[in-house]
Formats: structure tokens, C-alpha cells, sequence
């Protein structure tokens, strides 16, 4: 047992931590909810400011160099601190209660960074004229964002983005052990979440040059999480999981559970 650990719930100054803790992590979601909101209208490039295809031109080469460690950024940051190694180290410094919402804020501020510095590269690689069929692709992209976020909420949406870990710390209560579930979506695809994004990323009735290369360099890192995820699932869950991985495709739907 920890000194931490040891110290008892009625003792005002741990209850200031565990209350501290709260509200840490509800700054960190509002943060995270804030730039998701936001990512919708930077990919589709209305509603906001500064989208994907606005802002100040700069030179070809320059914004291929800054997108692209914009976004090395966000993945070496999503990636390093996702791994159980480097959370193991963490919460040797940080209450562990708070490991998940920390990640969030993280994650969050890199991707506001990316939003904020990401150059436009308005050079046009395909526009859909039609406006019946610019309509349907806009829709599919919306579509992809709902599985984006029912699909968190089918497994733990507070859990997953760290609300679940603080309130739980707020009352006194440990965190249940993990259970493998296959909710809905699940039974079609490992990683609807995923799918959800390459949708939403991939369906634009005008993809410009700065938008391929999002949607590309994105979708490219999203094979690298799921083969990073995987391991992590199946150290987790062992052979349910591989179980599942063999009777399950990873993205596309293209056959069920039996």
C-alpha cells in the first residue's frame, strides 16, 4: 500500500485532491469535446475560423513540412502515451486517477495546435459538381462522425475519455476491472471508432491537396494505433480477443460473428 493509498477518505485534505482531481478531469473533457466539435468543422470547413482549406498560403514545400509534423506531433504524442509501458512510468509521478484525463488534455492540445498552424493547400484534386451527389458524400461524412461517437458510448464514451476514472476517485470507489463486450457495431467491425474517422475524413464532395494529405497521413496512422491497439487487447484479454480478431474484420464489414 502506497502512502496515498493509506491515507483515509474523511481526511479534508484528501478529499481536496480527489475534488481537484474532478475537476482536472472535467476541464479535460470540455477540452476534448470542444476540439471533437471542432475537428468536425476543420475537416468539413464550415462553422469555424480556421478549417482545413483556410488560412494564409504558404509555399508548397513549407506546408508539407509543417503539416506533416503538425501531425507527426499528435501521433508520436497519441502513441507514446497510450502504451502501458510509458503509463506505468507516469503514474509514478501523476495520481493515477487522473492518467486518462491527462492523456485527453494531451491529446486535445496537440490536435488544437495542429488546427491552429495547419496550412492550407488549396490546389483542388476532385469537386463533385452535382449537387445531389455532393450532398450524399457531405452526409456520409456526418454519418461517420455518429459512429465516431455512439460507438464511444456503446463501450464506456465517460471511461474513454477519462470522466469515469475522476468520479469514481471523487467517491472512494476503485475502477472495475475491464470486461470484453462486442456492443452493436462491434459485431460488424473491430474498430468502429475508426471507421467512423476514415468516413468522416475521406468523404468530401471537394478534396483539396491539403485534405488528401490529412485524410491520407490520418488513415495511415490509424493502421499503426489498431496494430498497437490489438497487442495491448490481447494482452488484455488473451485468446477472447484473438478469438474475436479472427472472426471479425478490423474496419470493413464484410462478414459477422458467428
Amino acid at each position: 500500500m502506497t502512502e496515498a493509498q493509506a491515507i483515509s477518505p474523511a481526511i479534508p485534505g484528501n478529499r481536496l485532491l480527489r475534488f481537484t482531481a474532478f475537476l482536472f478531469g472535467g476541464v479535460a473533457y470540455l477540452t476534448f469535446l470542444f476540439t471533437i466539435l471542432y475537428a468536425i468543422g476543420f475537416v468539413s470547413g464550415r462553422f469555424v475560423p480556421k478549417a482545413i482549406d483556410i488560412g494564409p498560403e504558404s509555399g508548397i514545400f513549407e506546408a508539407i513540412v509543417i503539416n506533416l509534423a503538425l501531425m507527426s506531433l499528435f501521433a508520436i504524442q497519441h502513441s507514446v502515451m497510450a502504451r502501458k509501458s510509458f503509463k506505468h512510468w507516469w503514474t509514478q509521478f501523476i495520481p493515477k486517477s487522473v492518467e486518462r484525463s491527462t492523456y485527453v488534455l494531451c491529446a486535445s492540445l496537440m490536435l488544437l495546435l495542429l488546427f491552429w498552424q495547419w496550412r492550407p493547400m488549396p490546389a483542388v484534386m476532385w469537386h463533385v459538381q452535382e449537387p445531389e451527389m455532393a450532398m450524399v458524400i457531405a452526409t456520409a461524412s456526418f454519418i461517420g462522425w455518429v459512429i465516431v461517437f455512439t460507438s464511444s458510448f456503446l463501450i464506456n464514451h465517460f471511461e474513454l475519455f477519462g470522466l469515469h476514472q475522476v468520479a469514481n476517485n471523487l467517491v472512494g470507489r476503485q475502477m472495475p476491472a475491464p470486461v470484453f463486450r462486442t456492443p452493436f457495431y462491434y459485431r460488424f467491425v473491430r474498430h468502429p471508432i475508426y471507421l467512423g474517422f476514415v468516413i468522416a475524413f475521406w468523404a468530401a464532395p471537394t478534396m483539396s491537396a491539403g485534405h488528401l494529405l490529412f485524410a491520407t497521413v490520418t488513415t495511415a496512422y490509424i493502421f499503426i494505433g489498431i496494430m498497437l491497439e490489438e497487442r495491448d487487447l490481447i494482452g488484455m484479454f488473451g485468446d477472447e480477443y484473438r478469438f474475436y480478431r479472427e472472426h471479425v474484420p478490423m474496419l470493413f464489414p464484410w462478414r459477422k460473428l458467428n
